[in-house]
């Protein structure tokens, strides 16, 4: 068997195919993407050539540039993607360590695809299919005991860039060393969660989570609920993604979802509740129809054309007749959308009394029995089953925790009054005197094992840390209402944000100051990161028009200048900062990542500077951090010009983007190229601490400060022309220029020349200055409401 994965075949460039080729190079491996040579060939088309021949392959890289969401993380990714097909091409897999089959769900074409990888694959090459339920048994028919050793199934979910689940599948004769090797590279290099299922149809996310769609629809007639209401009821309120139930099949393809519910029922013939994948008459007179969800442009939702596209209309399973969305209002809902903590939130909504919540209670209770009396049959433990069911459906909860919610003695006792069954075992454990599933011992997250009957720790990579594990260990150090300063162990410390989406205000301030005081006084470095959905939002801004309707400017440049203070003391501290960005680290939030020496960012990072999108231009140094990254190498240089950096740094603030990943982040100079990328966001705390105390360990020296030499007023004309321009085309309002103007000169330097230097404590001056004056113009304030009330821009 291989040792490590450097280069990788997918064979296969349709959807799946194509989503994992990306993703690898996302990851930095090589992929060689191969598919069959086109069976037809369009009028004078050469069919020779290799643009022909490598014509699906191809045509797979340019839908990776149109896709949304982008399946590529760079447009950099393409260079490590070759193309072919498998007529000319498939002797070039013996360049590769694994190779993985993503061809149609045939068994026919799979066996016989295989037979010729047997032929031209390396003998220590890995080899998997991507199937999303055929028998390793099946595929692997008539070949080799080398080829079956080194043989598995690696079923990646779509879109496979977001998607966290990895299911593993051995067979009877595959190495163990494979399965390791694979899980190892899943997870560490692909960014991926491993899951362990069986050889069994649909594995286990899409055996559940089909199941629990399907038991749904049935419900939701007797019960009398349209399909909008019990999207609402099986959204967040349950702790499930906005897409629920009918918008995840729209996004899946309705066509995809009968099949995946088809495999069940034509193969699982001892399954006691086979009858609930059967497809009910209205599913297959929507597909005999065409309407297959998103990519037929309709399905259980559909644009409304008259309104633009504006309003999206419902569907009316009686008639299959599209119909405005009506309002969705249950007390049960109300309630659930007030708490914050998931796992109460569910029980909320189970324990409610209205309709949504008795019909949330008998589908979910339902499902929870079924799920329970899956195991051992296609899982071990509860552990794989629930991280197959939350990383492959996006649910916050899986069975098993949804259950521990709501009270497994309750469950079962309610379950009986329904006439379901749960699973002997459950019944067992209880009576074991082991009243959940999950637990904590010794600030360890443990489980019920059922063969044993015993209490074990969840299995997990000795790289994954979480603020939830420090809190257990009581190492806390400080902390107010909006932060907490924790002790990491080996000399290093983690600033926890804890805000409403992790907005900057004024006691996060107050403890970025506490934090470096305690960690220059006892401690070797210093990490920001926290357990959140998001790193940052940004600054609070409620506060903020608050006061600037209230005309407290003084308060607003007390908040402005400490937060510049607090992000300058950081960089020049004697004890190294590592920042760990992940998703949503906008305005403030990117202030504070670039205020640190060094960056680890989770590969998925949406990284911008906004302010501009609220009337504002960043007021924590973001001007003067993001003219740092892209110019400081050369800005005290006479033979460089400032203004192609400046106009870089303009635009990215000007026009407030925002890089759609750590990489985009990188070349958007966000990030540097001496910053860190996690490929697995459970790694990213542990990483970052590793990265701050090599930094302290091998002679950290805080940096020197940067000086500029910039445009001045001349700099300023440069760019107040283009605005000019901007304006008399429509382009920009006229306070759009008004704020690109006070970004221009907090950029070119203010009353200066390219014969002097700036300091950076002179920009700061200048960017405090154009901020406030910005929060007095009644525009910027406007902005400001809009965003707060409608949760998007406005333009004036």
């Amino acid at each position: 068997m291989t040792t490590r994965i450097r280069k990788v075949a997918v064979l296969g460039a349709g959807v799946m195919g194509s989503g994992i080729a990306a993703h690898l190079a996302n990851s930095g491996v090589r992929a060689l993407l191969l598919d069959i040579v086109p069976p037809k060939a369009a009028p004078g088309e050469d069919t020779s050539s290799k643009a022909f021949r490598n014509k699906f392959a191809l045509g797979a890289l340019a839908n990776m540039r149109k896709q949304k969401p982008s399946p590529i993380m760079s447009e950099q990714v393409f260079t490590a993607i070759e193309v072919g097909n498998f007529e000319d091409d498939l002797h070039r897999i013996a360049d590769c360590d694994w190779v993985i089959e993503v061809v149609k769900e045939d068994l026919a074409v799979k066996q016989a695809l295989f037979e010729k990888v047997e032929k031209h694959a390396r003998k220590d090459a890995i080899v998997s299919s991507n199937t999303s339920g055929m028998s390793i048994v099946g595929m692997t028919q008539g070949r080799g005991a080398a080829f079956k050793k080194n043989f598995l199934v690696t079923h990646f979910f779509n879109p496979v860039r977001y998607m966290k689940l990895l299911e593993l599948v051995a067979g009877t004769e595959t190495d163990p060393a494979v399965m390791k090797a694979i899980h190892r590279f899943g997870e560490e290099v692909l960014g991926k969660g491993i899951v362990y299922g069986k050889d069994t149809t649909n594995f286990i996310a899409n055996r559940i989570g089909v199941y629990g769609m399907m038991r749904t629809i049935a419900a939701m007639g007797p019960a009398e609920l349209s399909i909008e209401e019990v999207d609402k009821i099986f959204g967040p309120a349950m702790g499930r993604p906005k897409s629920a139930v009918f918008r995840t099949a729209d996004i899946v393809g309705l066509d995809t979802f009968i099949h995946v519910s088809k495999n069940c029922y034509d193969t699982l013939t001892q399954d006691e509740e086979r009858n609930v994948f059967a497809i009910p008459e209205f599913l297959q007179k929507m597909v005999e129809k065409g309407m297959l969800g998103d990519k037929s442009g309709g399905g259980f939702y559909k644009k409304d054309r008259s309104s633009g596209g504006k309003d999206i209309l419902a569907l009316d399973l009686k008639t299959l007749e599209y119909r405005p969305q009506g309002k969705v209002r249950f007390e049960s809902l109300g309630a659930a959308r007030e708490v914050e903590n998931v796992k109460e939130r569910v029980a909320v909504v189970l324990n409610g009394t209205d309709k949504a919540a008795k019909f949330a209670e008998q589908v979910t209770l339902d499902v929870l029995a079924y799920t329970s009396r899956r195991i051992p049959e296609i899982a071990d433990d509860v552990v794989n089953v629930d991280r197959g069911v939350r990383w492959g459906f996006g649910w916050d909860l899986g069975p098993f925790e949804v259950w521990d919610a709501y009270g497994v003695k309750k469950g079962v006792e309610r379950m009986k009054a329904l006439g379901l069954k749960p699973a002997k075992w459950v019944e067992d454990m209880l009576a074991a005197g082991r009243e959940s599933f999950y637990g904590v011992a010794n600030g360890k997250d443990t489980y019920w094992d059922i063969p044993t009957k015993s209490v074990k720790v969840v299995p997990e990579n000795a790289r994954t840390q979480r603020v939830e594990y420090l809190k257990r260990g009581n190492k806390k150090v400080a902390g107010n209402d909006s932060a907490t300063l924790w002790d990491m162990g080996d000399g290093a410390t983690l600033l926890e944000f804890h805000t409403k989406m992790n907005s900057i205000d004024d006691q996060i301030i107050e403890m970025m100051h506490t934090a470096l005081d305690e960690t220059e006084k006892n401690f070797k470095g210093l990490v920001i990161g926290n357990d959140g959905a998001n790193f940052s939002a940004g600054a609070n801004i409620v506060a903020l028009v608050w006061a600037a309707k209230s005309g407290q400017y003084e308060d607003i440049r007390k908040l402005v200048t400490s937060f510049q203070q607090a992000n300058q003391r950081m960089r020049y501290s004697p004890v190294p900062v590592v920042t760990a960005p992940f998703n949503l680290t906008l305005g403030g939030g990117a202030e504070a990542t670039m205020g640190g020496n060094a960056v680890q960012a989770s590969a998925e990072l949406y990284m911008g500077l906004v302010e501009v999108g609220v009337g504002l231009i960043p007021g924590g140094g973001g001007n003067m951090q993001l003219l740092r990254n892209i110019y400081g190498a050369y800005s005290t240089d006479k033979d460089f010009d400032p203004l192609p950096f400046l106009k870089k740094v303009f635009m990215s603030i000007g026009t407030a983007k925002v890089a759609t990943s750590a990489e985009e982040a990188r070349e958007a100079g966000f990030l540097t190229a001496a910053d860190g990328i996690s490929a697995n966001r459970d790694f990213l705390l542990s990483d970052a601490k590793a990265r701050v105390l090599g930094m302290a360990d091998s002679g950290f020296r805080a940096p020197r400060p940067t000086r500029f030499r910039l445009g001045g007023p001349s700099g300023y004309a440069t760019i107040d022309m283009m605005l000019y321009d901007m304006q008399m085309n429509g382009q920009v309002s006229e306070h759009d220029r008004k704020i690109g103007q006070k970004l221009a000169r907090v950029l070119t330097g203010g009353e200066t020349s390219t014969t002097s230097l700036v300091t950076e404590d002179k920009l700061l001056e200048l960017e405090a200055e154009a901020f406030l004056s910005l929060c007095g113009e009644e525009k910027t304030q406007d902005r400001l409401t809009f965003m707060i009330e409608k949760g998007k821009p406005l333009r004036n």
